[in-house]
């Protein structure tokens, strides 16, 4: 079995402009020519606002482009990234074989395309949290949208009672890794061992935005009035903590031990 190294060394790396999911016949025609025998299909639609906004949309590229993918894919192995969200977060601590119940589009539709990936016969789903990080346009994680907020002038309301796992995405990346050398296939969590508050969450990103002063103000969600939100869909990763190498950190503390890290 190839180890995670050599993995990482063959794995083709494809952005949009390299590869338009939503154009099937290119990608037919990318897949025959790497013919490849591992597909990791991280690419979606995964703003909550947008999809409500566009919830079409948000089908074809979260549900239709994966199951064109699970197709085509028939013979490799299916590494699909999916969302605590798909949990209505009544009780939080998730564990894998917790019932489902999407409040959003986003959450639909990740959850209709997980059903379609379970199908292929050697699928892993990867439910993860919020992951932070730097990308390469500066604005998909969740840490870029608030220091760029930040930086505008804006003041950022929070919520202090809803909670989620954060993760930062490079140790997100490193599980999956390891999971995916080990052979192992399945639903796995995988996200910080922290539960926190959107507060929380705020509060220490915002320790860390040297030249910018940071305006936080706290909100509740007994005070919110817009679509319905998930208050607690933190998760529960001692499932995939068994087959991995390293304790997945809470936020705070891979911050701590992680000071020159982009975040």
């Amino acid at each position: 079995m190839l180890g995670e190294r050599s993995l990482a060394r063959l794995v083709i790396g494809l952005t949009r402009p390299q590869l338009d999911l939503l154009e099937f016949e290119g990608a037919r025609q990318r897949f025959k020519q790497d013919k490849p025998s591992l597909i990791i299909h991280c690419a979606a639609m995964s703003k909550s606002p947008a999809c409500q906004a566009q919830p079409e949309l948000a089908r074809k590229i979260n549900v239709e482009a994966t199951r064109f993918l699970v197709e085509l894919a028939s013979e490799a192995t299916f590494v699909f990234f999916s969302t605590d969200l798909i949990f209505d977060g009544r009780k939080g601590d998730y564990i894998e074989t917790d019932a489902p119940n999407p409040l959003s589009v986003y959450a639909e539709t990740k959850l209709a395309a997980e059903a379609i990936v379970r199908q292929h016969p050697r699928h892993l789903v990867i439910r993860t949290s919020l992951n932070g990080g730097r990308s390469p346009t500066g604005d998909r994680g969740f840490n870029e949208e608030l220091v760029n907020a930040w930086r505008a002038g804006k003041t950022v309301s929070l919520f202090e009672d809803e909670f989620r796992s954060p993760i930062a995405a490079s140790v997100t990346a490193q599980a999956v890794w390891e999971l995916i050398a080990s052979g192992t296939t399945g639903v796995y969590h995988v996200a910080g061992e922290q539960r926190l508050s959107r507060l929380q969450i705020g509060e220490l990103i915002a320790a860390r935005c040297a030249g910018i002063q940071p305006q936080i103000s706290r909100s509740s969600l007994r005070t919110y009035a817009g679509p319905p939100r998930a208050p607690d869909t933190s998760l529960n990763c001692a499932k995939a903590q068994k087959l991995l190498s390293f304790p997945l950190p809470g936020l705070t503390d891979w911050l701590a031990a992680n000071p020159n890290e982009p975040f």
